[in-house]
């Protein structure tokens, strides 16, 4: 069973909400050093149920996409092709943390699709 790990909110001006999230809700902001402007959301404290996220740039229709945890991208992605699903971008390696893509659902609801890299690679 693949459970969401992460959530992204989209939107038109990141630099307005970043702060308003951190006001409204306590969230912690901090950029990620990657190739994209990026706002990683600390939501709580780890061993506290729930997720954490990132506010980003709007580059999908979608406001709020979540991102679920799959043991292999390549037999989720074939998965998601075969029950009327498609790829929409990616995969694309994210630097120390795995490979991530982007689907939509057969209503054309995007999700995100992450397989974590293993202390073995």
């Amino acid at each position: 069973m693949s459970r969401p790990i992460h959530f992204e909110i989209l939107t038109e001006n990141p630099e307005k909400v970043v702060p308003f999230y951190e006001a409204v809700l306590g969230w912690e902001a901090t950029t990620w050093d990657g190739p994209q402007t990026y706002w990683l959301m600390t939501t709580g404290p780890d061993g506290t149920p729930g997720i954490n996220g990132a506010v980003m740039g709007r580059h999908f229709d979608q406001a709020v996409i979540n991102t679920v945890s799959v043991p292999s991208l390549d037999e989720t992605l074939a998965q998601v092709k075969a029950h009327g699903g498609k790829l929409i971008n990616g995969p694309n390696e994210v630097p120390g943390v795995g490979t991530h893509a982007y689907c939509a659902d057969p209503d054309g609801i995007i999700f995100g699709v992450m397989q974590p890299k293993t202390g073995e690679e």
